[in-house]
């Protein structure tokens, strides 16, 4: 995907000042090129038509994921506002200047005329204001690295928007019986992300496993063995699994869905719930959700999305050590591999949930780093994103009976605070743990669409956000 780069000047200042312009805007994209996706300069804007036409362009442009603006010179923020109106994409404004400082010597009314963007901009920001429209701003010099790194932080939440848009859902079966916070309004979730929730029954999922051949199974095993260490001896669960798994690639595939859940509880036909097919999947970037969480499992597919090459996964706050403050993260089998420390192992071992045949599941440490957990629940009415802040570690014991994959972590602000605050914001027990998206890219990601944040971490305090949560009802609520 694509961003486009627009300037906004007018024609004030003559044909060779806006030659200028946009000469050096062109600089300035190709100084851009280092942000993670690529960046295009469009146009030098001086006309309400021209904005108009352009947002209308980039609206219309299923490659274009956002907008970039600056305003090299003084550009009337009038002339902005039917196009902004109109703007369906994520817009950064861009606030920097072609010359990082004054030249003494150089600068006259001339030089003062071109660059303008302390000026031009501040009008651009009053008309965003102005708008209520949601913005990303940025400030600094173009070439500073740490300037870079935060429109590139923006691009990760637009790209992942602009995945969320299209977002199809399978899943089979429903969700855990008596369980509240898997549950949600798929209506809300589509007007409001773009996601396309539906069921696929079981047994149309066992059809297709049933006519999976043993040369696709032969050529998946390939695979595992050349990504993760196995047991000869367990064959025939580890054969089973890559059935599964090519049975529900198949009907994602056909569906145009990219994340899917299932259910221990409904696994009609089948003779073993989907471990190592799960893992292996999200590896490939699928989103999954355990016991028909469908909303961890949209949440899973965009971090993927943002960041293909990163390390996220679906996981489950499991048990709590209070001597050392940390939490287990684990599940009964479907931890993404790419969070590992090391390479994974593919074990078989009973599951004492669900009454089905030992599935072959991976088995491995998760990896150390500061990473965020994220949980989607539906607060009634609205939507609420909660992030908070984690510091995951290498585990202090090797819990030789807990054959699952599993990763430990300590909460910000502190072990209790941290729980308690969890707990007051209503956060899910399942999660995304992601060691790539920074909090400003979180951020950018609910203000596209509109979606309250509640953000957890060294600064937060039960109380503060006992406080915020009232002011976010009052906010979000209908």
């Amino acid at each position: 995907m694509k961003f486009w780069f627009i300037t906004g000047s007018q024609f004030l200042y003559g044909e060779e000042t806006l030659k200028q312009v946009e000469a050096n805007s062109k600089v300035i994209v190709k100084g851009l090129k280092k942000a993670p996706f690529p960046i295009k300069y469009k146009l030098t804007a001086k006309t309400e038509a021209e904005i108009e036409k352009i947002v209308k362009e980039a609206n219309y442009d299923d490659d274009c994921a956002g907008i970039i603006t600056f305003c090299h010179t003084f550009s009337p923020s009038k002339m902005w506002i039917n196009g902004l109106a109109l703007l369906q994409k994520p817009w950064l404004h861009l606030h920097t200047q072609f010359n990082e400082s004054i030249p003494n010597e150089e600068i006259d009314m001339d030089y003062m005329n071109l660059h303008q963007s302390a000026h031009g901009d501040r009008e651009h920001g009053f008309i965003g204001a102005r708008l209520r429209a949601p913005r990303t701003v940025v400030a600094g010099y173009w070439k500073d690295p740490a300037v870079i790194e935060r429109i590139g932080n923006w691009q990760r939440a637009a790209v992942g928007a602009a995945f969320s848009r299209s977002l199809k859902i399978v899943r089979f079966g429903d969700n855990m019986r008596e369980v509240a916070v898997t549950e949600g309004d798929k209506v809300e979730a589509q007007l409001k992300l773009g996601w396309q929730v539906n069921t696929w029954a079981v047994g149309d999922l066992v059809k297709v496993m049933d006519a999976v051949t043993d040369a696709e199974i032969d050529a998946l095993v390939s695979e595992y063995r050349s990504l993760y260490d196995l047991d000869e001896k367990d064959m025939d669960s580890i054969r089973y699994q890559a059935r599964e798994e090519i049975a529900i690639e198949k009907i994602l595939v056909r569906v145009g869905a990219k994340a899917y859940t299932n259910t221990f509880e409904d696994l009609h036909g089948m003779k073993q719930l989907p471990g190592l097919a799960s893992q292996h999947l999200m590896s490939k970037g699928y989103g999954f959700g355990a016991e028909g969480d469908w909303k961890t499992a949209g949440l899973t597919a965009i971090i993927k999305a943002m960041y293909p090459e990163g390390r996220a996964s679906f996981m489950e706050d499991y048990t709590y050590d209070y001597k050392h403050e940390l939490i287990l993260g684990a599940h009964m089998l479907e931890v993404c591999p790419s969070i590992a420390a090391d390479r994974p192992r593919i074990e078989v071992h009973h599951l004492g949930i669900g009454g089905k045949e030992d599935p072959a599941r991976l088995v491995f440490e998760g990896a150390e780093g500061k990473a965020t957990a994220l949980s989607m629940i539906d607060a009634g009415g609205r939507l609420r994103l909660i992030a908070q802040s984690v510091e995951c570690v290498k585990p202090f014991q090797d819990m030789p009976n807990l054959p699952v994959a599993r990763a430990m972590w300590r909460p910000e602000p502190s072990f209790l605070k941290g729980l308690e605050c969890w707990l007051i914001a209503g956060g899910a027990h399942h999660t995304v743990l992601s060691y790539d998206i920074p909090a400003e890219t979180v951020r950018a990601f609910a203000k596209i669409f509109g979606i309250e944040l509640v953000e957890i971490n060294s600064e937060s305090t039960p109380e503060k956000l006992e406080r915020d949560l009232m002011l976010g009802d009052l906010i979000y609520s209908r």
